[in-house]
């Protein structure tokens, strides 16, 4: 799946930037007849509808033309949120501190759900930090990571 995500990524990602959007990421889930296909961007001025509807337009055209996904499959455009999505080695070093939520593809010490505090970031992995224990997840174990602020 992560070739699929990776090649999508590869097709979509200059589209939304060449249309003035910092392209955040992308989330594929190849759900049978019904998969899903969220693509994450970004402004300085914050995303609105009107952005979202503008990407979606664009990349809906690449998309078409490239055939990249079999069947059908829904596409939606979203800014990050309060609970920004995190994807690559960069995201996670600027959120060092901060409070996330990481899902991982394997058990790691016998979980696979982890929340925490971000204690630390390098380009291979994370260490979040539970209840006193720190955790070092390797970044191509995580599935889907989110930042979860508490208020």
């Amino acid at each position: 799946m992560a070739k699929s995500a990776d090649r999508l990524q590869t097709m979509v990602q200059p589209s939304v930037e060449a249309l003035g959007f910092e392209f955040v990421g992308l989330d594929y889930r190849a759900q049978g007849r019904h998969s899903l296909l969220r693509i994450y961007i970004d402004a300085e001025q914050g995303i609105n509808v009107d952005d979202c509807a503008l990407v979606s337009r664009q990349v809906s055209a690449v998309l078409d033309v490239e055939d990249p996904i079999t069947g059908e499959y829904t596409l939606e455009v979203s800014s990050p949120g309060i609970e920004r999505p995190l994807f690559t080695a960069e995201h996670y070093r600027a959120y060092v501190g901060e409070r996330l939520e990481i899902r991982t593809t394997v058990p790691v010490d016998g979980r696979r759900n982890f929340v925490g505090t971000l204690a630390a970031a390098d380009d291979d992995a994370v260490d979040v930090e539970i209840d006193g224990q720190v955790y070092k997840l390797a970044l191509i174990q995580i599935d889907r990571a989110r930042l979860k602020p508490q208020f």
